[in-house]
């Protein structure tokens, strides 16, 4: 039964018959319609507000999140994610929550062309729009190439930014890999997102366009309930 109510409930929220914003029905209204006990709505709802669906306030209830009021986001490689967000009007803040050496990975050190016993570093960034954390950010750059990047790392809100300091312009990528993911319990920490909120996985990397030279390899994890997508 809790598996039929959940299902209701949600299609009647993709389905539009409840409207952004409205309160949703209260425990024992839907106890008393469904007959069933006020633990299996409640599960249902715990569902819900899992997949990022509802919100509850307290001494209030549960709410139907706004789900349309989303920013665009284009994907392409050619623009760095902090210009893209100033030509959107937003308020961007970035963290940098971690920056060290990794160990060898076969995967990073071949997309950038690193060999085994070169240093290669690892920035962590994670993103605030209006101080709603939405993207997490993970590079990786080769020291042999960047020698002052463990001690700029920091402050390195944009990674662009960096590369334009060092007269580096004209940018692209080879590729980007897109999958859909979830949330590890820290990746749930750091974004502020419920657990089974899915999360855009962009893998890619940062070429010079002259060139062809790769600058960096980056995985950016967006948060589903905050994007719609541009290809």
């Amino acid at each position: 039964m809790e598996k039929i109510l959940f299902e209701f409930l949600l299609d009647k929220i993709v389905s539009g018959s409840y409207p952004p914003g409205e309160r949703m029905p209260s425990e024992n209204v839907l106890a008393e319609e469904f007959q069933v006990s006020r633990i299996t709505v409640r599960n249902a709802f715990t569902m819900l507000e899992s997949m990022g669906y509802i919100y509850s306030v307290q001494g209030k209830g549960r709410f139907l999140k706004d789900r349309h009021k989303t920013l665009v986001l284009n994907l392409s490689g050619a623009e760095s994610f902090s210009d893209k967000m100033k030509q959107s009007g937003v308020e961007l803040k970035t963290l940098v929550t971690h920056y060290a050496p990794v160990e060898y990975n076969s995967k990073v050190f071949g997309a950038l062309t690193a060999a085994a016993d070169e240093i290669v570093i690892r920035i962590d960034r994670l993103r605030l729009i209006n101080n709603l954390p939405v993207a997490l950010h993970i590079s990786w750059l080769k020291e042999s190439r960047f020698p002052d990047i463990l001690e700029k790392a920091s402050a390195v809100a944009s990674l662009f930014s960096y590369f334009r300091s060092k007269g580096l312009s004209g940018f692209t990528s080879s590729r980007s890999l897109m999958s859909l993911t979830f949330p590890s319990s820290e990746e749930s920490e750091l974004l502020g997102c419920p657990s089974l909120v899915p999360l855009l996985l962009l893998e890619s990397d940062t070429r010079l366009e002259s060139t062809g030279e790769v600058l960096q390899f980056t995985k950016i994890l967006y948060r589903g309930d905050v994007f719609n997508y541009v290809i």
